[in-house]
């Protein structure tokens, strides 16, 4: 049987439609009206030299950037993994590559876009640039990309088998996939807002200095709901953040659930702030762990404006899913 070991949340940095590589949004969060919005990016100078960031995409730099933020704040020299989720990887170099395959043919073609272009590129330039020859593995599974990643994390780390893992979850969307993304249904329903997502995390053994601890994790394919109400007694929490987004029909759907399998628990949000996009699930991950950390859950997060509170958080259950199909409990403890 494999020992359920204590996890430790040690860092965790975004680069997102909020401030990049802080938390401003806890305080003085940016509010968008259009439905897609792209990252802000930071001064990348400082994390790659130029010669190379010129042949990177943004989601390259923004990996790097969250990445290396990440490894300094955990106070790690290195990790022992490497762990990434991305739904559609580098979607800007696909662009310019079938962009170019369109207008020039198959001739004098560029080899850096389509080398740029598949999706474990991310994790891989990741390791290049941080020197790192360890476990290296790529997730694309979609909206469970980031949650895939860190199961992977967590197993690795309760079996014993490494100490430390930077876990990433990166995805861009341009207006061409935006586009693309609403016309098949998939994305911009309602008051929805689309946005794009770069999270590093750093998780590990170690806890003499960290932000909250990973008490649980559980992913289940295609639950029944008694399977649902079996977990959610065994995933206890006071706050209870869901993927609500602003597509009302998936947003009532989520509400009457999270009602049904946690009762009186404070519901929250943050989609509405950092947008919705494959690996949104680690920006959720990045939100509940600050928050646990500043012992405290900002007024904007709450879903009912009745259930504010200044109360102290000791437990958040990060309750994703997706299609309806793919569910992933995080139970976080500060």
């Amino acid at each position: 049987m494999m020992e359920k070991k204590e996890i430790y949340v040690l860092s965790a940095k975004q680069i997102s439609v909020q401030q990049p590589l802080c938390e401003d949004w806890m305080s003085q969060p940016i509010e968008y009206q259009q439905p897609f919005n792209r990252s802000i990016d930071p001064s990348f100078k400082d994390y790659i030299s130029p010669i190379e960031a010129r042949r990177m995409g943004k989601i390259l730099k923004r990996a790097i950037a969250t990445s290396k933020e990440a490894l300094k704040a955990s106070g790690l020299e290195t990790v022992d993994a490497i762990i990434t989720g991305t739904g559609y990887g580098c979607i800007e170099n696909t662009e310019f590559f079938l962009d170019a395959l369109s207008k020039d043919g198959e001739q004098m073609l560029s080899p850096t876009y389509f080398m740029q272009s598949t999706h474990n590129t991310i994790s891989s330039i990741v390791a290049i640039q941080m020197k790192n020859h360890g476990y290296n593995v790529t997730y694309a599974h979609k909206g469970t990309s980031f949650d895939s990643a860190l199961q992977d994390a967590v197993l690795q780390l309760r079996l014993g088998k490494i100490s430390s893992a930077l876990v990433g979850g990166h995805d861009e969307m341009t207006e061409t996939f935006y586009n693309i993304l609403k016309k098949g249904g998939m994305m911009g329903h309602d008051d929805e807002m689309c946005g794009e997502a770069a999270v590093s995390v750093v998780v590990g053994a170690r806890n003499d200095d960290y932000l909250c601890k990973i008490l649980d994790f559980k992913m289940l394919h295609k639950p029944t709901i008694e399977r649902l109400k079996a977990m959610a007694a065994k995933f206890k929490a006071d706050f209870i953040l869901t993927g609500i987004s602003g597509d009302h029909k998936s947003d009532e759907a989520y509400i009457a659930e999270a009602k049904e399998l946690f009762g009186d628990a404070k519901l929250l949000k943050y989609k509405h702030l950092f947008g919705e996009s494959f690996t949104s699930s680690g920006l959720g991950f990045y939100v509940a762990a600050q928050c646990l950390k500043a012992g405290k859950i900002p007024a904007h997060l709450f879903v009912n404006p009745k259930d504010i509170t200044d109360k102290k958080p000791s437990k958040i259950l990060i309750f994703n899913h997706s299609d309806g199909t793919n569910y992933s409990l995080t139970l976080l403890e500060a």
